[in-house]
């Protein structure tokens, strides 16, 4: 196996691969930046079909390492070896020739180009006379989908795919180079729990037909999924790497931050005040039947279930954002519809979404603008935008949340996905809502970033405001909530409250999925 610490970490001693099963090796690989040492002795091995899991939190190393990988940077020190032969690669270009691809979080499609031009972008086969050979390009791109099993129309745009469909297109590609490395950056994040069962399984071919597959992601349990080994990067150096067999979460946790996850939930707070927000028989056709929940001042109220439960649809519907055909929502006691989202905010509602790229910041825009768009009103005078008050405000929420940043005038799309999570709870805290409803509040965010936002959580709370948390995360549900409703085919199929007696993994997912559920088949349901 891999190239670790030695005995004395948690990982404890590891065992060697065979060299003959070593297809890439990585020996004392050293990167320095300015001020920052990115990695420092990094020795790792990779082996023939296997799919290795890496992670770490933000700054840990593993992008970095990656990029030398894929030759976007060339390292200060160390030697990497593919198939027991030194490699060096001046761009990613001749990574890719040498059988090294690699997948970001942004892919790399173009825009009005088709399935298969964006396949043999840069390197179309020709008839000769410098003309395309389209005919033998589609031959191709339908050859390798055929390959991995899947069945795509190869004259679509790439813009009207799904996310998965773009990832096979990128997966594609990538084999179209005769790809024997495939590196996949946080791929599940923008995926629903049914697209990334497909591409789980789309990584499972590419295993069986010996394409090691190195797999980047903040969601532990992803890793256990899907990874035959796991390393852990901590400032720049290998913590370990072990069989995820014989791993836990806490494992992995222990190794990247030194504490396990349950040292990231803050205590429950104080039994609740009262309620502010009460749902009352919200129905939807085949959407959602008679919803009813009630929310109190000074807690965190979690909305567990499986994708398509109705959770989302629920908050929208509150939020003014979808309508609904019955029932009815009550704030602070009165009866009161939200047409629109201008009108939720006017009612004392925020929201923080779940797509945090697409719906939430404003990437180009800076920390401070992204902070104040929507309480603009309160920066005017005479018509006139208070700069100097809005940076000010700013500058305090950087402090009090802890934003990481060169700035305020920082563009948000720069920033880390922990600390653009932080801008957009900053967005509400300046506006100072008594209702914040939030959906997946740590998705794609290191452990450490998490525990940052569930203490922000939590404090809000303790100052009386009423959270309304969804999450996919059992252990956040659990560990964050005061009480949970758990949802399932658009129904509230259950409600347990924390200060009664601590909920378990297993009773949520038995409620959510409507039959006995074990752990033996948490793979399925997920």
């Amino acid at each position: 196996m891999s190239g670790g610490q030695s005995a004395g970490h948690a990982f404890g001693e590891i065992e060697r691969m065979p060299d003959d099963q070593t297809v890439l090796k990585l020996h004392a690989i050293t990167k320095t930046f300015p001020g920052v040492k990115a990695l420092d002795d990094v020795s790792l091995d990779f082996v023939r079909g296997e799919v290795h899991g890496l992670v770490g939190e933000n700054g840990a190393g593993k992008s970095t390492l990656m990029k030398i990988l894929s030759g976007v940077y060339q390292p200060d020190a160390g030697q990497v070896f593919l198939n027991g032969a030194p490699v060096s690669f001046r761009n990613p270009h001749e990574a890719q020739l040498a059988g090294i691809s690699i997948i970001f979080q942004e892919f790399s499609l173009i825009r009005g180009f088709d399935v298969t031009d964006n396949v043999f972008l840069n390197r179309e086969p020709t008839l000769g006379f410098g003309h395309m050979d389209k005919r033998t390009a589609r031959e191709r791109t339908q050859a390798l989908l055929s390959e991995i099993g899947i069945e795509l129309n190869i004259s679509r745009k790439v813009e009207e795919l799904t996310v998965v469909q773009q990832q096979v297109v990128e997966i594609v590609k990538a084999l179209s180079v005769t790809a024997s490395v495939l590196i996949m950056d946080e791929p599940s994040a923008a995926l629903t729990d049914k697209e990334l069962a497909k591409l789980f399984d789309i990584i499972r071919m590419l295993k069986s037909k010996g394409v090691t597959v190195i797999y980047i992601s903040h969601m532990l349990e992803e890793i256990f999924q899907i990874a035959d080994r796991v390393t852990v990067l901590k400032d720049g150096k290998v913590m370990g790497t072990r069989p995820a067999a014989e791993l836990t979460r806490d494992d992995l946790v222990r190794m990247m931050v030194g504490r396990t996850i349950e040292d990231y939930f803050p205590d429950l707070g104080k039994e609740p005040g009262q309620a502010v927000l009460e749902v009352q028989g919200v129905s939807r056709a085949g959407k959602l039947s008679d919803v009813s929940l009630e929310l109190h001042a000074g807690e965190i109220l979690g909305i567990a279930g499986m994708v398509g439960s109705g959770r989302n649809l629920l908050a929208r519907c509150i939020l003014g954002l979808e309508p609904f055909d019955a029932g009815r929502v009550r704030i602070r006691g009165t009866a009161r519809l939200c047409r629109s989202f201008r009108e939720a905010m006017d009612a004392g509602f925020g929201y923080v979404t779940d797509d945090r790229k697409a719906l939430g910041i404003l990437g180009r825009m800076t920390i401070t603008e992204n902070l104040t768009i929507a309480s603009l009103r309160d920066y005017l005078s005479a018509g006139f935008l208070r700069r100097r008050r809005e940076d000010t405000d700013a500058r305090g929420q950087v402090e009090k949340l802890r934003i990481r940043s060169t700035g305020i005038t920082q563009a948000v799309e720069t920033l880390s996905g922990g600390n653009q999570q932080k801008v957009l709870i900053s967005r509400w805290l300046l506006r100072s809502p008594d209702i914040l409803v939030i959906s997946e509040p740590t998705r794609g965010i290191d452990v450490g970033a998490k525990a940052e936002i569930y203490r922000i959580l939590r404090e809000l709370a303790a100052a009386g405001k009423a959270i309304l948390m969804i999450s996919s995360e059992l252990a956040e549900v659990i560990g964050m909530s005061d009480r949970i409703v758990v949802m399932r085919s658009g129904r509230v199929e259950g409600v347990i409250d924390q200060h009664e007696g601590k909920a378990s993994e297993e009773q949520i997912m038995s409620l959510a999925v409507g039959h006995a559920w074990s752990f033996a088949n948490r793979g399925a349901a997920s």
